[in-house]
């Protein structure tokens, strides 16, 4: 479901937003309009060694400052990422490739722009969210699936059944202890490598 208008701008109004830029008129300006739009604003500068994990949104400036330092800064809270450059050089827009920024405000700053970048990046954000957890959820289904497949061939070679088999003693006895595949594979597993490692072999019980 799609966001609407004024649900868009209420979720602005919510966002944690730090400023890392000068306190110079261009930082005074955009400090001053985030602040109008009813964000909660914080600026530092210089550079802080670390910052709070509270700032869903961060605004940095650029320019000719090494990507890779400002992208250590913020990796560990992975917020939105808004860069501010003055002129595109190439270590400047090396450093925006390097920050992985969600979207780019040019230098002079004006208030216009500076809400379609935000609105932008937020969404940009929640998307690389999203679709990281769906990653995440597909890599621990795979994982899981590898892991049946090596129990069923360890059931099927300590009770001489095929495999198609050996899958079907797995399940059930997933489903009688109420628990997942994946949980009865890693323990019969984990018991087949301690007793190899001892130089014996697994029994698979029949579980009634």
């Amino acid at each position: 479901m799609k966001p609407g208008p004024r649900r868009i701008l209420d979720e602005l109004r919510s966002s944690q937003v730090l400023v890392l830029h000068p306190n110079d008129e261009d930082g005074r300006l955009l400090t001053d309009h985030l602040r109008r739009l009813g964000c909660s604003v914080q600026a530092m500068w210089p550079l802080p060694r670390s910052i709070p994990s509270r700032y869903d949104v961060v605004f940095v400036q650029v320019d000719d400052r090494p990507g890779e330092a400002l992208a250590g800064l913020l990796a560990e809270h992975d917020p939105a990422v808004i860069a501010i450059m003055t002129y595109e050089t190439p270590t400047a827009m090396q450093s925006i490739l390097d920050l992985n920024a969600h979207a780019v405000i040019s230098k002079p700053l004006r208030p216009f722009g500076i809400l379609a970048q935000f609105v932008l990046a937020r969404h940009r954000r929640s998307f690389e969210g999203r679709l990281a957890g769906k990653v995440r959820k597909l890599e621990d289904t795979l994982r899981g699936r590898r892991t049946v497949e090596r129990a069923t061939k360890v059931i099927s070679a300590a009770r001489g059944i095929g495999e198609d088999e050996a899958y079907r003693f797995l399940r059930d006895q997933a489903t009688s202890r109420q628990i997942s595949m994946t949980a009865v594979a890693e323990s019969i597993i984990a018991a087949h490598e301690a007793l190899t490692g001892l130089g014996l072999s697994i029994a698979v019980g029949t579980g009634k």
